[in-house]
């Protein structure tokens, strides 16, 4: 399986320790590697996203304080199971110059394109909606124009230019806790100027993803195409319930599914994932592959409480993907893109 990312210098990883039960993927032995009040006045780091940075990796997480209100802080790791967090979290300029904090920040994202590194996170602008900050050395940190009007979460950008356009998932939304939503692509030529909407999936047949779905990590480009790790989301008579799925996309127009699992990839099963201040959730935000061998490691947040890792192999999970796979949209949808 030929895979179109950068070479990684070291990477978390541990084999399976058993069979696989249902999809080709594992979790980590010592899940989960970030625990409750991680830092002082944060009580939670979840829902929060990795790269590979130099000699180790970096990432910007979700730090929900003391005060309930979530802030985006940056950590960075020798070995991307360790972290080490700033104290404070970051601080934004507008393109200005001028000091910008958001009302709240969460669910952020991390993605290279190119020579710049983009974050992308949800914040308020007269309800959720999203926000996007670029740098360059992890020190400065310019926040952009809004790319959205309200009300839209889960925003993911891909990690390079298509036909020399910016490309973005995002779940449009309403103003509460959404009991809807499916997954759409928006293209930019500078970052600004946003259009040519298309839908790309909605919520399943199946049980798992019954409610809504959200873009998780940054989609992984392969030879099949776009592999995307994103969160289905079900209703029980204890609430909602996350898992992680997968979809591949196409990699010329990536609003074409070709193939999407009608099975979860991973639902909630331990302790981490069920017990929390928001029970049964896993959501990925990041995905680091080896080019090499196609090692993943997924980072995802577990009952809104913690992070965790899970392990997978590019070439397995997409077979598993490929024998899985549902039909997504009737010829006719295709034609009203």
């Amino acid at each position: 399986m030929k895979l179109y990312t950068s070479e990684l210098k070291t990477m978390p990883w541990q084999e399976p320790s058993g069979e696989y039960l249902g999809a080709p993927i594992w979790r980590y032995s010592e899940n989960p590697i970030i625990g409750r009040n991680p830092i002082r006045h944060v009580a939670r780091i979840f829902n929060s996203a990795v790269i590979a940075y130099e000699d180790g990796f970096i990432g910007v997480f979700r730090g929900e304080q003391n005060n309930g209100i979530p802030y985006i802080y940056l950590g960075r790791s020798d070995d991307g199971i360790k972290w080490m967090f700033e104290k404070d979290k970051i601080r934004f300029v507008d393109e200005d110059g001028n000091n910008f904090m958001p009302k709240y920040a969460y669910d952020p994202r991390l993605v290279q394109v190119e020579d710049t590194y983009y974050i992308i996170w949800c914040q308020d602008f007269y309800g959720a909606a999203i926000g996007i900050a670029r740098t360059q050395d992890f020190k400065a940190f310019v926040r952009l124009e809004n790319p959205f009007l309200p009300f839209n979460r889960n925003a993911v950008l891909f990690p390079r230019k298509i036909d020399g356009k910016y490309m973005m998932l995002s779940r449009p939304s309403d103003s509460g806790h959404t009991p809807f939503g499916d997954i759409f692509l928006s293209e930019s030529p500078d970052l600004v100027y946003w259009g040519r909407h298309r839908h790309v999936m909605g919520k399943g047949k199946e049980w798992w993803e019954s409610l809504k779905i959200g873009g998780g990590s940054a989609p992984i480009e392969t030879e099949e195409g776009w592999l995307l790790f994103y969160h289905g989301v079900t209703g029980t008579c204890n609430g909602y319930v996350y898992s992680i799925g997968g979809a591949i996309l196409d990699l010329h127009n990536p609003s074409i599914v070709k193939y999407r699992c009608e099975n979860f990839l991973l639902t909630p099963e331990t302790w981490y994932e069920e017990r929390g201040f928001v029970p049964n959730v896993c959501f990925p935000c990041s995905a680091i592959c080896d080019p090499k061998d196609g090692r993943i490691v997924i980072y995802y947040g577990a009952a809104d409480s913690y992070v965790a890792l899970a392990f997978t192999r590019a070439d397995e999970i997409i077979s598993y993907m490929k024998q899985h796979s549902v039909l997504t949209k009737t010829d006719e949808e295709i034609g009203m893109r």
